[in-house]
């Protein structure tokens, strides 16, 4: 069945684009003009979906932008690092596609996204990973179609991926992920980890079908899942998360002090805000306490119904990271349609105002001007990884997809994650 879906800037009309789990989605960016994108859809009624595209965020003339200065910022009268340059960082892109291509072994990670990182008690870094190619790669870049398409392609909703120096191993636990699903309605997304009180904690996000259509699924709760980082393939508890207000809290996890700060998205789909919690001591299990932007005595709340919009223009994945005197938050830029930007923004305390928005890097793949000449190809989802960063750098990871999902079979080096050094001075 092929059918036009016109998604148009109408608050009335959401629409959000990400895979069902048991129907394959194609889509085909065909068009995008005066505020409206068309898409061409292609839907089998029995097989998942490939890679997961982003719900995207329709931008708007009348959607409020956030607003920004463009004087340094100064925390306790010590001014903050200022951009410098960003350039794509070789030695992880080539080991990510060094590891993707080597097919020593078949049953191994070919490509992802999500991108998150955690460093574990010995010192080895663990990636976590959404959506996930398993399998061989051909010479030629290309892959066989998923299994459920009839192809010889294993593809999970979740997964691991552990640097040990120059070495990558993937774990996958099951034979559906990780976090395996309760049932053959609901999956799970990876959100950002921690590794705290001698654990890996890991929030996912859990999504349900609820009918027969295209269309018949949503986002369910949030969850924490606990690992053994000596055994990530299977959590030693799943545990529910606040998740009565629809925000996923799964977007980044900061630690400050003995305090770590949980930070969401509510997705609405043609826009995207910010929210935040915070949890006292090492488990994301304790009691959480939720930002309500206001001063005084009144900032904190026990009820997440008294969560506030922090800001708008984020996207479902992003950062807010410790530099200099104060944080830098890493996001997408998503007040613009599909936008090949990543920005920055400054603040002296983790719960903002976040200021300066700067332009740190341009996404080279994007659209039919792009590095693949593709129309259907987007990137998405930018953020930090603290733990690869250093003085004056910030390793930013960001994923690259395509509305197509035959892109994906035909080359496979579309659908894995970018790695970029953003310096400050």
């Amino acid at each position: 069945m092929t059918r036009l879906l016109e998604i148009v800037t109408d608050e009335t009309r959401e629409v959000h684009v990400r895979k069902p789990t048991h129907r394959k989605t194609r889509l085909t960016w065909s068009g995008l003009a005066a505020g409206a994108l068309t898409l061409t859809l292609s839907t089998t009624a029995f097989a998942p979906a490939s890679a997961a595209p982003p719900k995207p965020s329709q931008a708007s003339a009348a959607h409020p932008r956030t607003a920004t200065t463009a004087a340094p910022l100064t925390c306790n009268g010590v001014r903050m690092p200022a951009f410098q340059s960003s350039a794509p960082n070789a030695e992880l892109n080539g080991l990510f596609t060094r590891y993707a291509t080597d097919n020593s072994r078949v049953d191994d990670w070919t490509g992802a996204d999500g991108t998150y990182s955690t460093t574990l008690p010995d010192g080895r870094l663990a990636f976590v990973f959404s959506d996930t190619f398993l399998g061989k790669v051909n010479a030629d870049g290309s892959r066989s179609p998923v299994i459920e398409e009839g192809g010889t392609t294993p593809f999970l909703n979740n997964t691991f991926v552990v640097k040990d120096g120059k070495k990558l191993t993937t774990v996958t636990g099951t034979a559906k992920g990780v976090m395996p699903p309760r049932d053959d309605k609901h999956w799970y997304w990876a959100g950002d980890a921690i590794t705290a009180g001698g654990k890996v904690q890991a929030t996912y996000q859990e999504y349900e079908r609820f009918g027969p259509g295209i269309w018949d699924w949503r986002w369910s709760r949030n969850v924490l899942a606990q690992f053994s980082p000596k055994r990530l393939s299977k959590p030693t508890s799943v545990t529910p998360l606040p998740s009565s207000k629809g925000i996923s809290w799964a977007s980044w996890l900061e630690r400050s002090g003995h305090t770590i700060y949980v930070y969401g998205v509510e997705d609405k789909g043609n826009s995207k805000y910010m929210h935040l919690a915070r949890v006292r001591g090492n488990s994301l299990k304790g009691k959480w306490e939720f930002y309500t932007g206001k001063g005084g005595g009144k900032g904190w709340s026990k009820r997440e119904a008294d969560s506030a919009r922090v800001m708008d223009g984020v996207a479902n994945e992003y950062s807010v990271s410790r530099q200099g005197p104060g944080y830098v938050l890493i996001t997408q830029d998503t007040t613009e349609l599909f936008s090949t930007k990543i920005v920055a923004y400054q603040s002296c305390s983790p719960r903002g105002p976040f200021t300066g928005k700067t332009t740190v890097y341009t996404t080279p793949e994007t659209g039919l001007a792009g590095s693949y000449g593709n129309a259907n190809v987007f990137t998405y989802n930018a953020h930090a990884h603290p733990e690869l960063s250093s003085k004056g750098r910030i390793v930013v990871s960001y994923n690259v997809n395509s509305f197509k999902n035959t892109d994906h079979y035909k080359d496979s080096s579309i659908y894995r994650p970018r790695f970029v050094d953003v310096r400050f001075r």
